[in-house]
């Protein structure tokens, strides 16, 4: 992948985020919280997962180390609290991505797991996988959402796509 397909992968990234968020924000405070028994307890803590991830691995690519982990789902008491901080995130992450030259993606970037082993990655491979991991967690949220009987988001990749190709088109 080279720097525009980046460019679009996150671009993807953050409209399927925009759409699950959208999805969630009808929820009750109980629902937004109710333990659905899925890889993380609600759909508030899988969403602070996901923010919390994109969070982390940004700070490593911008060389800082952050310190005490994910924050906490109970850190965002509502749904616009965790709103509020994942826009922030994603507005770096966007300018971030944006700032990237062509021989950044093969740059290794050296960094600590949450564990604290020193580890170092190509970038490229860093962005996949955090790109990814946004989607594999956006799924378990579009369970839950149905589970709670709510109407979930289309997050698909070709749907990105052809929106994009619809608004370019004017249609």
């Amino acid at each position: 992948m080279d720097v525009a397909d980046f460019r679009t992968l996150y671009d993807y990234n953050s409209w399927a985020n925009r759409r699950i968020l959208d999805a969630c924000a009808p929820l009750s405070a109980e629902e937004f919280t109710r333990h659905n028994g899925s890889s993380f307890p609600s759909v508030r803590d899988t969403l602070a997962h996901i923010c919390g991830a994109e969070w982390i691995w940004l700070e490593r690519w911008n060389g800082r180390v952050p310190t005490g982990g994910i924050p906490a789902a109970t850190d965002y008491p509502d749904f616009e609290t965790l709103e509020r901080r994942w826009t922030e995130i994603e507005s770096d992450l966007l300018r971030y991505i944006a700032s990237l030259r062509p021989d950044d993606v093969n740059r290794v970037v050296e960094f600590k797991t949450l564990a604290g082993v020193p580890f170092s990655q190509q970038l490229g491979h860093c962005l996949q996988h955090l790109a990814n991991h946004s989607t594999y967690h956006r799924g378990q949220v579009t369970t839950m959402l149905r589970q709670l009987g709510a109407k979930p988001a289309t997050t698909d990749l070709i749907f990105f796509y052809r929106e994009r190709a619809t608004a370019k088109s004017g249609a």
